[in-house]
């Protein structure tokens, strides 16, 4: 069905791959939201080192938790642009995950929950279905 497809038009149904691609990503800004929300927390119930640092970071968290959703809903809708974008947050999430691998504070139990989500959304990311179903269309 997938590979009838003429290039000017887009599948009517949503791929399972194309699912799968958006549930991994939702359930990363979804964590996100989660760290945020911990990082608010923190910041009203104890007294950090330095004030501008622990702002600067939970607005950073902020920002990269809307920003996931964005692209979660950028791929139901599926937006050409996704792909670049979902490359670029996986591999800032891999270097996270290989920084707590190594270390003083080493924690590979949080470097394979970042690590296993990237390594699926790259995969399906570069799968025909998911680069059909979001091609840019011709003219």
């Amino acid at each position: 069905m997938v590979d009838e497809l003429v290039p000017d038009e887009k599948p009517s149904r949503r791929h399972p791959y194309l699912v799968v691609l958006a549930l991994v990503i939702f359930l990363e800004s979804a964590l996100l939201f989660v760290a945020l929300g911990y990082l608010i927390f923190e910041l009203g119930s104890e007294t950090p080192q330095s004030y501008p640092s622990a702002i600067a970071l939970t607005v950073l968290t902020a920002l990269a938790a809307m920003w996931v959703a964005v692209i979660g809903i950028g791929v139901l809708r599926r937006q050409s642009w996704i792909r670049g974008a979902a490359v670029v947050w996986q591999v800032l999430q891999i270097s996270v995950a290989i920084g707590s691998f190594q270390g003083v504070f080493a924690r590979p139990d949080i470097g394979w929950l970042l690590l296993m989500p990237s390594i699926v959304v790259l995969v399906l990311l570069f799968t025909k279905p998911v680069l059909l179903h979001t091609a840019r269309p011709q003219g």
